[in-house]
Order: structure tokens, then sequence, then C-alpha cells
């Protein structure tokens, strides 16, 4: 007896990888992947291609420390296609009082918190294990709290001396999320999936599904037996189609990368981000002058933290990726996104706060630099929606904002269960629609950081 027939709508790596575990682990390979355009070239795309277990709450940290499991073991049996590397999360601070922080990791990491805080203030730690190199195996998890400034200029010689805190999350790091979902397209390849390039135009549940797909050869109609909506900033549209309204927003993120020919981003840093609020290094002429454009005054005001800066290509590489989302306004998604012109400028001089040596950069960003962003679609809380969606049959796998690529592998699991009616996780629960009928949990969620980065 063949296995139910399931259609995928989009091919992003969160919908890849439903699709991958629904036949790995579940041997069901009449699958049909459908999307407008060929994989992985809307959000996914323009994934930061990080990866971290650092969160506020522990049903997240479990489910991220899923993911790398997850990532770690197609690393392996890949021969590390992936390009996984290990040097974590470096959190910087000009404060010495980081007890809030602190506080948030307990919360985060919950019972297992006394075992994976390791704190270093001497000016030598033979317990700080080194990140120069960037295999993942044998990387101590938890995170190290650095607080002896001559520790932290020998490790990371690159940044403002004025940082006296350094909050180094050891489970984090990057790998390839192109190559990971090509690793995945051609399992499901040869489990006999098929695709089908077109855009869904509508959706019509009794007796299965009937969907209705746009394509360069005219319309097509596609049956299927269940539906998975996996359709990142679109996902609210193909929900509206089975008429759920799922409690979604889309906030439009921005980066840039380019070569840094100056070298002044070590190839050895970790992804590091500078937690400090700021104003944007203008000269003073510059920010009167910003003052006195309505649009653009806010550019010339104190900026939220949590900019971020890393290597990009490997230890041979020579591009660096910066990234500040500081955008907090919905937007409709559109498929070509209009980025602010002012944003480059504006990430540069933010990152050269913590990476002084960036400022070389200023009024010469390289010619080949590359502005590019997507949309962080969310819920209020930031925890992604995956399981049973409306009609019988239908599923979602989305709202995963700034953390698609990283937690991918645990939500295809996880949606792979809810349509195998398999054995699920204690975290499933959580992240279906279930949730939003608990009230105390709900209010606990909202009062939590979000982790948005």
């Amino acid at each position: 007896m063949s296995s139910p027939t399931t259609a995928v709508v989009g091919t992003g790596i969160v919908g890849i990888a439903t699709a991958y575990y629904l036949a790995k682990q579940h041997g069901q390979g009449n699958i049909t992947l459908v999307d407008r355009s060929q994989p992985m070239t809307f959000t996914s795309a323009q994934s930061g291609e990080n990866y971290r277990n650092w969160w506020s709450h522990p049903t997240m940290v479990d489910f991220t420390n899923r993911s790398i499991a997850l990532l770690e073991e197609i690393a392996r049996d890949s021969g590390n296609r992936i390009n996984m590397t290990r040097r974590g999360y470096a959190l910087a601070t000009r404060e010495s009082d980081i007890d809030t922080l602190v506080a948030e990791l307990r919360k985060g990491f919950g019972d297992k918190v006394d075992a994976l805080l390791r704190f270093h203030t001497g000016g030598s730690a033979s317990t700080y294990y080194p990140f120069e190199k960037p295999d993942w195996e044998g990387v101590p998890d938890g995170v190290d709290i650095v607080q002896n400034q001559d520790l932290i200029r020998s490790r990371f010689p690159s940044f403002d001396h004025a940082i006296r805190s350094i909050i180094h999350v050891r489970r984090g790091g990057d790998i390839s999320g192109q190559q990971l979902g090509m690793y995945m397209l051609e399992y499901l390849r040869e489990a006999g999936a098929s695709r089908v390039i077109g855009e869904v135009k509508s959706i019509a549940a009794g007796n299965g599904f009937r969907v209705e797909v746009s394509t360069t050869d005219g319309v097509k109609q596609l049956q299927a037996d269940r539906i998975v909506n996996a359709a990142g900033p679109f996902a609210g549209k193909i929900a509206a189609m089975l008429g759920v309204d799922l409690p979604l927003q889309n906030v439009l993120q921005q980066k840039i990368s380019f070569e840094d020919s100056a070298g002044a981003v070590p190839r050895a840093q970790p992804f590091s981000i500078d937690l400090d609020p700021q104003l944007i290094d203008w000269t003073d002429e510059e920010r009167a002058m910003l003052r006195q454009d309505a649009d653009a005054a806010w550019m010339a005001e104190k900026m939220p933290g949590s900019i971020h800066c890393r290597p990009d290509g490997g230890d041979g590489g020579k591009w660096i990726k910066l990234g500040w989302a500081f955008n907090n306004t919905p937007s409709e998604a559109r498929w070509e996104p209009a980025f602010d012109d002012n944003f480059p400028d504006i990430v540069l001089r933010g990152a050269s706060r913590l990476t002084p040596a960036l400022k070389t950069y200023y009024g010469r960003l390289p010619r080949g630099m590359h502005h590019y962003g997507g949309y962080y679609t969310m819920t209020k809380e930031n925890w992604p929606l995956i399981g049973p969606m409306g009609p019988e049959g239908a599923f979602m796998n989305c709202a995963l904002s700034g953390y698609g690529t990283m937690s991918a592998c645990a939500a295809g699991e996880l949606c792979a269960a809810w349509i195998a009616n398999a054995p699920r996780p204690a975290y499933a629960d959580g992240f279906s629609m279930a949730r939003y009928a608990n009230a105390q949990m709900m209010a606990s969620l909202l009062d939590t950081d979000k982790g948005v980065l």
C-alpha cells in the first residue's frame, strides 16, 4: 500500500526539512514540493546561517538543542558538507554588572545551569576552551562568562577596549544553509519526492486537498491527502485559503556583506554581538543635519543594541557579514522587498563601535558590497507555529522569524511527526496553536526576551 500523498507549500529550508524528515524517519516519500521559484531562493537565501542554543526559555533551548544535534548528525554523515563550525556567539558589553543577563541564562538553561556556566575573572583561563579551531567536535556546551579585560583583549583583540564582559555561548556557530538544503533535496529525490514550480492560487479542502497552481505551462491541479503550509512570509496567505487566520506578522530585516580587504575582523572571530545601545558614530555636523530631516531624525537618536558581525567564507575567506535587526515595524510581504539605502552606512558605523578597525570603510564600502535582507515571519511571542492547522490533514511549519536555518531540522522533524501521527517531543504542544488557550503561559512568553537578532 502506497503512503499518503503530501503537498508541501514552500521550498525554503523549513519546507524542505519537513519533507526530508517525513521521508527519512517515517518512510513517506510520496511528497510534492510546491514553490513559485527554485528552492532556497527567497527567505532562506537571506539567512545569516548561524545557530545557537542561547534563549531565555528552556523550551526554546530544548528545541534548538535538538536541531543542533540533528545538524551535527548530518555534518558527520556527509563529511561536513554543510561546513558546520562551532566558534560560538560572543556577546559583548561595556557593563561589569551583568546580573540581568546571567539571570536570563539561568532561566533558559533551567536546572542544568550550574553545570553550564563557567566564570573567568582572572587574567588567564586554562578552562576557557579555545575557539580558534572551528570544529564542533569536543567544544564544551554551556557559556563562558569572561570579566577580565586583559583576558578579553588577548582573546578578542579587535574588540573595543572598553568591553568589560563577554558572554561566550559555546554551542553556536555557522553552517551553509544552502548545502543543508541541497543535501536534503538529494535524499528526497532518491526517496521519490517531486517538485512543481508555480504559485499556489487556491486550496480547497474535502476528500483531501485540491491545490491550484499557476505554472509557466498553465494552471495545474494537484490532489493531496495532506498539505503543509511552510510558505514563510506568505504562510498567512496560504492559511487564509483554508479559512485559517494565523497570528503572524512580517518584519523586514537587512544585512550587508563585503570583502574585508583591510582585515578588520579576525577570521577566527566568533559570531559577535554588541549588546549595548548606542548613538551611531556620526560627526556633530552630520547628526545636526539628520535631526533637521523628519524622515531621517531617528538615525541621530539612541539605537538599540544587538548589532552583529561575523567572518563569512571560512578561515580562508575574506568576506564579513554585518546585521542589525532594529526594525520592529510589521509590513506586508513582497517578493521584491524595498531596502533602505541608508542601511549599509548605518550598520557599518554601528558595528565599528565594537570593532573600531571597521572605520576604515567609512565612505568607501567596497563596490562589491552586497545589501540584502528578508522577512522575519513571527508571532508576537516569537515562538514558531508547528502542527495541525485548521481542516483535518492540514499542517503548518512557520513563524521561525530569524532562526529558521538553525531550527529547521527540529522544526521539520516535529512537523513530520505531527503528519505521521508519531510520538512527539515534550515541546510539541507549546509550538502548536494549543498554547493560545493557556493565558498564563502566553502572559509569561510575552514578558520574556524574544531573542530577536
